[in-house]
């Protein structure tokens, strides 16, 4: 007696694809993805190990800001305190070039108002 095939065959000569064939399409796909993953993984730790090692201390500021992040400081009350300190340390240049800009108009316009008053007849 002959044994039967684990997957006979169609009526045109094809092996049918049952579902042991499935199933171990799945697992080699499954494999191949874990491969996969695994090397890019090696590549991305290869990659911060390089740059731990050009700037530490980039990397040390990086984790402390991505674990405040994580751990929910985003929306906290420190969080736009210090929001709101960065805004007007930005803002203080311009602001100062803005109030230089106004004083200088100003003595321009008192010395200039000045020497007219001093040079018309009365």
């Amino acid at each position: 007696m002959a044994s039967s095939p684990q997957n006979p065959a169609s009526g045109n000569g094809q092996p049918q694809q049952g579902f042991v064939g499935r199933v171990g399409h799945l697992n080699d796909s499954a494999h191949q993805l874990l491969d996969e993953a695994r090397s890019t993984f090696e590549d991305l730790g290869q990659s911060v190990r390089g740059r731990v090692q050009r700037h530490p201390y980039a990397m040390v500021a990086a984790a402390l800001g991505v674990g405040y992040v994580l751990g929910g400081g985003l929306f906290s009350s420190l969080t736009f305190r210090l929001v709101g300190l960065g805004v007007r340390v930005a803002a203080l240049p311009l602001v100062k070039d803005q109030l230089l800009g106004m004083a200088e108009a100003a003595v321009s316009g008192f010395a200039g108002g000045d020497a007219d008053d001093v040079g018309s007849p009365s």
